[in-house]
């Protein structure tokens, strides 16, 4: 008999996307104090569509974890990384009918990996800009021109919108301020502008 349940043993016999991923432009790693592992994460991100074109990962732990990993990898390959940000640990423990409450912080700390490894990617943008304009949107590297673009071929209205369009504001949301400072003044100029 198995000790883990059926799903959970599936992905620990079998775990998808292990390894080093070739040409990673986004790395993470967490451990864990509760039980010493480690897990590492490597993405492959879509600069111009802004999605997750390749996962893998490595770990040193369980196989609560490695199952953990392997969920993760499969759930967000093809994700926009603005979605891939808001995912919670029930993306990953969905896939096996849930996880005991002693074996979350597997989940939590594949989770927790994928933050750092977007975080990573968004450093690297930071480092990257070279635009001569104001860069709003720092997770994802969105000027106020490109918002500014996309409300006008959009004819967005909020804030979300707005993050469907061009991923702005769908990192840490610390721009959401910004994002609707541009819609107010964008509007309110679009409004003036069509009164002759």
């Amino acid at each position: 008999m198995s000790f883990y349940q059926s799903r959970i043993q599936e992905h620990f016999d079998a775990p998808r996307n292990v390894g080093d991923l070739e040409g990673a432009n986004a790395v993470g790693e967490e451990g864990s104090l509760v039980c010493g592992a480690i897990v590492r994460l490597s993405l492959k991100v879509d600069a111009a569509g802004q999605t997750i074109t390749g996962a893998k990962f490595k770990t040193l732990g369980c196989g609560f974890l490695v199952a953990c990993a392997s969920a993760l990898t499969e759930t967000i390959r093809d994700l926009p990384i603005s979605r891939a940000a808001s995912l919670n640990t029930d993306a990953i423990t969905d896939w096996f009918g849930g996880l005991a409450p002693a074996r979350m912080h597997c989940a939590v700390l594949c989770r927790d990996a994928l933050h750092a490894a977007l975080a990573d990617y968004h450093s690297a943008i930071q480092e990257e800009w070279t635009g001569d304009e104001a860069l709003i949107c720092t997770c994802f590297g969105v000027s106020e021109r490109s918002i500014e673009s996309a409300l006008r071929e959009g004819s967005l209205r909020t804030v979300e919108q707005v993050t469907r369009a061009c991923n702005a504001g769908g990192g840490c949301r610390s721009c959401h301020p910004l994002i609707e400072d541009i819609l107010d003044d964008f509007w309110r100029t679009e409004g003036t502008s069509g009164i002759s």
